[in-house]
């Protein structure tokens, strides 16, 4: 049912946990299943130079939130912005059609993470 990538990021997730002081917050949740995703950054020079995430969800969630964190780290924000629910997917070599709506979840949490984070940075004026 899940492919090795899946397992891996399931059992082993990568950038798990809460992050103190963060530069923007993304949180994203889906009533029908459940998951709920919190995604945190810290941004230098315009890049996201950490990313962890605490997520209530099945084996597909933690797995795609873990993969956001790993597509993300080290890109800009420009760049981050474009990571796709299809990327997550790919990178994982694949989810169950049942189970995709957990990619759409990380996409947008790391979305709204940079939202947030652009938010604040113009209303500080930075």
């Amino acid at each position: 049912m899940y492919t090795k990538e899946v397992l891996a990021h399931f059992t082993n997730p990568k950038n798990m946990g809460k992050m103190k002081n963060p530069d923007g917050v993304g949180d994203v949740g889906n009533l029908r299943c459940g998951d709920i995703m919190k995604l945190y950054i810290k941004v230098k020079n315009d890049k996201i130079k950490d990313i962890k995430f605490e997520t209530l969800g099945c084996a597909a969630a933690i797995a795609t939130s873990s993969m956001i964190t790993d597509l993300a780290k080290g890109k800009t924000l420009v760049e981050a912005k474009k990571i796709s629910n299809k990327d997550v997917a790919v990178a994982l070599k694949g989810l169950p059609s049942a189970k995709m709506h957990c990619s759409n979840l990380a996409a947008d949490a790391l979305a709204n993470a940079i939202e947030n984070y652009q938010k604040k940075k113009n209303k500080n004026g930075k």
